[in-house]
């Protein structure tokens, strides 16, 4: 649709604003609103999110509205929660995007060991209430990123995943807005194909008001971080390699080299320094944790070792994510093997000698649980692939545009053991779908995109999955 198609849907759609105004319980602003720069805030300070009208949603009632609204005008729709992947800025121009910040109700079922997550619940909103009840979600690193745009792409959990799966995979129904305005609630049973799409489809397919997840019996782990200093970066890659070769499902260690610049907001450790932040997560005890990772402290003495019994709420502490907002960009690749030589590629482009830009460069071990079909199959996960190396360059534009570009180096590098797919919430904001799905999946998708939204309507703010012409969706 060209600029001035668009503008003349928006002004036109500006007539009854007042009107969307007063149907909804949640604030709708456009761009000069006190309150919109809020609204289209996100944890990347790189997006550059600009939709013609927000509607921050209070219930699903408001999400209705909004998805009405932008269809009766033939706008896009597009949905934020926290922000923290990145899409291209022209895919929200002109666009209604719904907010889904205030709904975060949680209400954990013991009985049924399940959560019901509202559309805009952070996994620091689940996991608390979730072990007071002696149960865990698959959530990720992070308790400050939202339970629902995680799960929709399949949900990667560093301590839970290669032993029970993808979050996805743990999706027991979902009540989704699709693009005709109606609230649906959607199981195996009772639309298996849009339940099938919905996870793995992001919002492709609909916004996802709340979701009821699987919880599992998990209140402690053997876990922390292990920080060696550069001089280590060969030997504890190489150990690394050996660690998790025949590593027990229950096991999942990641190793990320750590750049961060002398500022005050880095911890002292880690400041204005070159690092090695091994990561890990066991669910069985303490003497068999210990055993399976002695390779890595056998490298050399650490800077600081925080691995040891703690409590599944300390999770966080694990990959210790950023918490407040930062401009960045990421690139990603899922591989097949970590061979020798893609850890010599991988030192040498973003090594302690290489003076790269890249801040952090983390290689994730994937395989266990997280490479089998699971019970109520999906379009989310990675199935094939064995590891994901995941980049991404903090700090102002010159030097993420440089460390951007030296990550471009290194995934050419590794191309000879790449599957050839990314796994869509580690996705750089240029990719598209066919990045991340495989031909026949996508296919799928699009069959069930023509059936639930043929005028692709939830096009902004995503990666998009345009509607095609075929069999119905099954």
């Amino acid at each position: 649709m060209s600029q001035e198609s668009t503008h003349t849907l928006i002004q036109q759609a500006i007539e009854e604003l007042e009107q969307l105004k007063a149907n909804v319980s949640g604030r709708v602003c456009t761009p000069g609103d006190p309150h919109y720069a809020r609204e289209v805030s996100a944890f990347n300070l790189r997006s550059q999110i600009r939709p013609a009208f927000v509607v921050a949603a209070e219930t699903p009632e408001d999400v209705q509205i909004a998805v009405r609204f932008a269809a009766a005008h033939g706008l896009a729709v597009g949905v934020l929660s926290t922000g923290h992947h990145a899409f291209p800025p022209q895919t929200s121009h002109g666009a209604v995007l719904v907010t889904t910040r205030t709904m975060r109700t949680v209400r954990i079922d013991a009985a049924t060991a399940s959560a019901r997550v509202g559309a805009g619940a952070l996994w620091s909103d689940v996991v608390g209430p979730a072990q007071r009840y002696g149960l865990a979600p698959l959530n990720g690193s992070s308790a400050g990123v939202g339970v629902v745009g995680y799960t929709l792409g399949g949900g990667l959990s560093p301590v839970l995943g290669r032993a029970y799966g993808w979050a996805a995979d743990h999706v027991r129904a979902i009540d989704v807005v699709t693009a005709d305005g109606e609230l649906r609630h959607v199981t195996a049973q009772s639309d298996p194909a849009l339940f099938w799409g919905l996870r793995g489809g992001g919002s492709n397919l609909g916004i996802v008001t709340s979701l009821e997840l699987d919880l599992f019996p998990v209140t402690t782990f053997y876990g922390g971080g292990i920080f060696h200093p550069a001089e280590h970066a060969e030997s504890v890659l190489h150990a690394y390699r050996q660690v998790v070769e025949n590593a027990p499902d229950e096991l999942t260690v990641s190793v990320a080299l750590l750049n961060f610049p002398p500022i005050p907001e880095v911890p002292e450790l880690l400041r204005g320094r070159f690092t090695v932040h091994v990561r890990v997560a066991y669910l069985g005890s303490d003497a068999e944790a210990e055993e399976l990772i002695a390779p890595l402290r056998a490298v050399g003495a650490p800077l600081a070792d925080t691995v040891g019994r703690r409590g599944y709420d300390t999770f966080a502490e694990v990959h210790q994510d950023p918490t407040e907002p930062a401009p960045y960009e990421d690139r990603s690749v899922l591989l097949t093997e970590l061979t020798p030589e893609a850890v010599a590629a991988v030192l040498e482009r973003v090594g302690p000698a290489s003076g790269s830009a890249v801040t952090v460069l983390e290689i994730r071990h994937l395989a266990g649980a997280l490479s089998r079909e699971a019970r109520l199959p999906s379009a989310a996960g990675a199935r094939d692939a064995a590891f994901l190396v995941w980049g991404a360059t903090v700090g102002p534009p010159e030097v993420v545009d440089a460390g951007t570009e030296d990550m471009n180096t290194l995934l050419k590098d590794l191309t000879p053991w790449s599957t050839g797919r990314l796994y869509q919430n580690f996705t750089s904001r240029e990719a598209v779908a066919s990045d991340v799905f495989a031909p026949d999946v996508l296919a799928r998708l699009q069959r069930i995109k023509q059936q639930y939204d043929p005028r692709n309507v939830f096009r902004a703010h995503n990666h998009n999955i345009a509607p095609t012409s075929g069999p119905a969706a099954r």
